[in-house]
C-alpha cells in the first residue's frame, strides 16, 4: 500500500496533468458536436473492429459443427436422389430404398497392395458388412468388419475390390479391380471390345449390385487396349477421389438388400 502511495507522490504532477487534459477532452466533446460525432464514430469503429475479430474466431471455432450440419444436409440431399423415381442419373437396376450415414474416416492406407480405411461408425450405428462408403466426388470402398464403434472399408485401392461399373455413356458393363501400380489410377476388365470407348468417357457405378446405386462416378478412361484372349478391353481410370486425401465419407445402406438377395438364390 505504501508502495503505491509513493508512487502517486512521485508521480503527482503527471498524474494532475493527465487528470486535467482528460477532463480538457471531455469538456470540448461535449460542448462541440463535431469533436463529439468524431468520437463517437472513432469509438463506433474501434468495437465494430473488435466484436468483428471476436466474430471471426467463433465462428472458426464453430466450423466443426457447421461442418457436421453440412454432411448431414448432404446424406438427405443424396438420400433423395437416390430413390428418386425415374432419375436418369442415378438408380439401381433393382430399385432399393437407400439410407446414408457420414462418418469420418480416422485412418486411410493407400500404398499397401490391400488398403482399408478406418471410420467412426459402426455397429451401435447400424452399419453392417457389404455397405457401400462414398464421397461427394466417387466412391470409396466397401465396409467389410465392424466392432461397436467403428468400421473397416475395404478400399477400391485392393486387390481383392470387385465393384461392378459402366461406361456413362453406354450400357456396356465390367467389373473395377486395381493393380497396385498407382493409388490414381484403377482397372475396368471385361468390357467387350465392340463398345466404342474414347479417352475422356466418363465411368460410373452400374448399379448390378445391392452395394452401389447406379451412377454414382469413378473416374475418366485414360486408355485402353484389348486383353489377351483379345475379346474384352482392360481400361485405366483416372479416379476422381483423390484415394490419399479422404477425410469425411458417406456410408450407403440398401434398405432392400436383404429381400433382392434372398430372391437372387432362393432357385440356387
Amino acid at each position: 500500500m505504501q508502495q503505491i502511495i509513493n508512487f502517486f507522490i512521485r508521480n503527482k504532477t503527471f498524474l494532475l496533468f493527465l487528470l486535467l487534459f482528460s477532463i480538457s477532452i471531455f469538456l470540448t466533446i461535449q460542448s462541440h458536436s463535431y469533436h463529439k460525432s468524431k468520437f463517437i464514430n472513432s469509438a463506433n469503429f474501434l468495437t465494430g473492429g473488435v466484436y468483428e475479430s471476436v466474430n471471426n474466431i467463433s465462428q472458426y471455432f464453430g466450423l466443426k459443427e457447421e461442418n457436421q450440419k453440412l454432411l448431414e444436409e448432404n446424406n438427405n440431399l443424396k438420400s433423395l436422389l437416390f430413390n428418386a423415381e425415374g432419375n436418369l442419373e442415378i438408380d439401381s437396376s433393382y430399385g432399393g430404398s437407400y439410407v446414408l450415414t457420414s462418418a469420418q474416416v480416422f485412418k486411410n492406407s493407400y500404398s499397401a497392395s490391400n488398403n482399408y480405411l478406418t471410420i467412426n461408425k459402426g455397429k451401435k450405428d447400424s452399419i453392417k458388412e457389404d455397405f457401400g462408403v462414398i464421397t461427394s466426388k466417387g466412391i470409396v470402398g466397401i465396409i467389410d468388419n465392424t466392432s461397436n464403434n467403428y468400421a473397416r472399408v475395404m478400399s477400391i485401392l485392393n486387390t481383392n475390390s470387385r465393384v461392378n461399373a459402366q461406361l456413362k455413356k453406354t450400357n456396356h458393363f465390367g467389373t473395377l479391380t486395381w493393380n497396385t501400380n498407382s493409388p490414381e489410377i484403377v482397372q475396368l476388365i471385361d468390357i467387350p471390345k465392340q463398345a466404342p470407348i474414347q479417352a475422356g468417357d466418363t465411368v460410373i457405378t452400374g448399379g448390378r449390385s445391392t452395394i452401389f446405386p447406379k451412377g454414382i462416378p469413378i473416374g475418366v478412361v485414360l486408355s485402353y487396349a484389348l486383353d489377351d484372349t483379345e475379346n474384352y478391353f482392360t481400361i485405366d481410370l483416372k479416379l476422381f477421389n483423390d484415394m490419399t486425401n479422404i477425410g469425411h465419407v458417406h456410408i450407403v445402406e440398401n434398405k432392400d438388400a436383404g429381400e433382392i438377395k434372398k430372391l437372387d438364390t432362393r432357385d440356387e
